[in-house]
């Protein structure tokens, strides 16, 4: 089990390490029928911190706070009405309702919906409030995020800046927010020391191998996981 969980962990980072997105969405369509919601959660939480922090350091020249700070400000409303419902709801109708963001975003991401451009400022606010109640609920606040960046026409480092300030920013919200709840319990501290090199690994493997491994290609492989993975989620809490 603990050598499965370090994969997972390494998996996801890696992930995000090499296509900008996924450490979170990876982890949680993979842990939660392991572990459950209440130790995955706040598991990942801790560990996508470390992560995000590593991917602000690198990719920091290219941070536009201009672009991100509605997004944030709602996000830190979101974010502990997400740990408040996680606490309180059955945990199918969760794994349920993560199936379907899981799923959703993946088939959104995979087949290339283009959608509009986004300029007026209402639609910044909705997005970081919506990512902010995921990001408590399940650590999934990346699909809201990064659709309002496709949205916004952010290139390439800008994507990847931008994405990583918010997640920073929002994963200390989370992770607080969860250790203030009392769901970091021991059971998730003891896995958290094992599951902290396998993020780094993870990480530094993501960062090595992107001049040999088309990050096009490999996003698109873990879509088509997800969107998989999702639906298993989907079909277990029923």
């Amino acid at each position: 089990m603990p050598i499965l969980i370090a994969l997972i962990i390494f998996l996801g980072s890696f992930t995000q390490s090499l296509t900008g997105f996924g450490s979170a969405l990876v982890a949680m369509a993979l842990l939660p029928p392991l572990l459950g919601l209440d130790i995955s959660s706040p598991l990942v939480a801790g560990t996508a911190l470390g992560l995000e922090t590593l991917m602000l350091i690198r990719y920091r020249e290219s941070l536009k706070i201009d672009s991100i700070w509605r997004v944030l400000a709602a996000s830190l409303i979101g974010v502990p009405l997400g740990v408040y419902f996680l606490s309180r709801i059955d945990e199918n109708i969760a794994l349920f309702a993560l199936g379907i963001v899981i799923a959703g975003y993946a088939m959104y991401a995979l087949f290339g919906f283009r959608l509009p451009e986004l300029t007026h400022p209402l639609w910044a606010w909705t997005a970081g409030l919506v990512s902010g109640m995921l990001g408590g609920a399940y650590n999934t606040s990346g699909p809201a995020v990064v659709m309002y960046g496709n949205c916004r026409r952010w290139n390439a480092g800008e994507f990847k800046s931008n994405v990583s300030g918010f997640f920073v920013i929002n994963s200390v919200m989370v992770t607080a927010s969860h250790f203030f709840s009392g769901h970091f319990t021991a059971d998730v501290t003891r896995i958290f020391w094992f599951a902290i090199p396998a993020m780094f690994t993870g990480f530094l493997a993501g960062q090595t191998l992107d001049r040999w491994i088309s990050p096009s290609l490999f996003r698109k492989l873990v879509l088509i996981l997800l969107v998989i993975l999702g639906a298993r989620l989907i079909a277990v809490s029923i």
